[in-house]
């Protein structure tokens, strides 16, 4: 099993090319960073770990210039976005931006997406919350449809491109497409036309949610995607137990707003040898 670390990339905290040279260093797997493109002032929108809305929400870094700017100063790190929220961005240009980190890189790049959680935020973006699943569905089909295509369309609902060219296409084909969320949609979705499922933390077993996953697939007569699990401080033990239950890959969570370096390299021990 893989063992990646993820930042929540902000103007406050470390230098990324200081976490990513760092996190190579470890022996990590895998960066992974979020997004969030505004935090709209409302707060009728929850936060769904309840409580006030924490303040690195409203810091976060663009995840693919930051995710470049990890490439530059790695050579084997993988870098993932955990999650890009493909309901806030046009769909034709992320495909671009996708397979361009995917090819400076060197074929490193994971791409996790996700539908959001922020009613607020996604209408400034045109999108319909109760829509958002089939927003991101369709956008994924779309950029799916132009990394593999030479002359590539797509007629969806929410998403259409006529008959085009667009290169550079992804070095890695198909591209990793990791679906995040917790829900069994997500697992639904994650089965469709993901190539990965990646979960937060739950106080759910995850053997019971693996179960679900599993179900899922079998329902659908597809393979069982490979799951990306997040986690909050584990320990020794908790990483074994995830690689025996046959996890690809679990992401430890650095907190914010400190210097991660030192909590980084005291995890390092995390990483199977």
């Amino acid at each position: 099993m893989y063992v990646g670390i993820s930042l929540f990339a902000t103007d406050l905290t470390n230098d990324i090319r200081d976490v990513a040279r760092a996190a190579e260093d470890a022996g990590f797997e895998s960066l992974w960073v979020a997004e969030h493109t505004h935090i709209p002032v409302s707060r009728e929108t929850p936060y769904p770990n309840g409580g006030e809305l924490p303040e690195e929400y409203a810091h976060t870094l663009d995840p693919f210039v930051t995710l470049a700017a990890a490439a530059a100063v790695t050579e084997r790190l993988r870098l993932g976005t955990g999650i890009c929220l493909v309901t806030e961005r046009d769909p034709i240009v992320l495909a671009k931006e996708v397979a361009s980190l995917d090819l400076i890189s060197g074929g490193r790049f994971l791409f996790g997406v996700g539908a959001g959680w922020n009613a607020e935020e996604m209408a400034d973006h045109g999108v319909d919350y109760a829509q958002r699943w089939d927003v991101l569905r369709d956008r994924v089909r779309l950029m799916q449809s132009l990394w593999g295509s030479d002359v590539a369309s797509y007629d969806g609902e929410h998403a259409k491109v006529s008959a085009s060219w667009q290169w550079p296409k992804p070095v890695q084909q198909p591209m990793p497409v990791l679906v995040g969320g917790s829900s069994k949609l997500s697992m639904r979705h994650a089965v469709e036309y993901g190539t990965g499922w990646m979960p937060m933390p739950s106080q759910r077993k995850i053997g019971e949610r693996l179960s679900d996953l599993a179900a899922h697939a079998a329902e659908a007569g597809r393979p069982v995607p490979p799951v990306t699990l997040h986690a909050v401080r584990p320990d020794a033990g908790v990483i074994a137990h995830y690689a025996e239950i046959g996890l690809e890959r679990c992401i430890v969570i650095l907190p914010p707003h400190t210097d991660a370096l030192p909590t980084l390299r005291e995890w390092a021990g995390l990483v199977p040898a």
